[in-house]
């Protein structure tokens, strides 16, 4: 069970009656004012981020080397969202945990994340095998 939430109105009910227990009226309206503010906020920052996604194809990302060494554990989707400006390509089934999700670069290279209940939880990039005769090959033909 996820208590972050329920731990978010306990403490925002708490602020308030600290707020009240203080300052009376103008007390309850500041703290209110400030929870207010601290909400739309974060709509605001979540609806910049979907916007961002949503001009960008799903699942791509500029470079999946450069995403893996940014990731961290414990980082929500909306952040990973915001480093890669897309929505991943869903691997996992609709409501199943863990949620699994790819962003994959131009160059075939692939970072695959795991999320549980929304968090970050293991991620592993996954690089295109490069060519046999690309890596040992000499000059090309007619080269001087």
């Amino acid at each position: 069970m996820n208590l972050r939430p329920i731990l978010a109105a306990v403490a925002g009910v708490l602020l308030l009656f600290a707020g009240w227990r203080a300052y009376g009226g103008a007390g309850l309206a500041i703290v209110a004012t400030g929870l207010v503010t601290w909400m739309l906020l974060w709509v605001t920052r979540m609806i910049h981020v979907l916007k961002k996604a949503a001009d960008q194809p799903k699942g791509y990302v500029a470079s999946a080397v450069m995403l893996n060494a940014k990731l961290k554990p414990k980082v929500n989707l909306l952040h990973v969202m915001a480093m890669t400006n897309s929505l991943g390509d869903r691997l996992s089934a609709e409501d199943e945990q863990p949620e699994i999700f790819r962003w994959t670069d131009g160059g075939g290279s692939s970072v695959t994340c795991e999320f549980a209940d929304g968090r970050l939880v293991k991620w592993a990039l996954d690089r295109p095998p490069e060519a046999a005769n690309d890596a040992h090959a000499g000059p090309p033909a007619g080269a001087p």
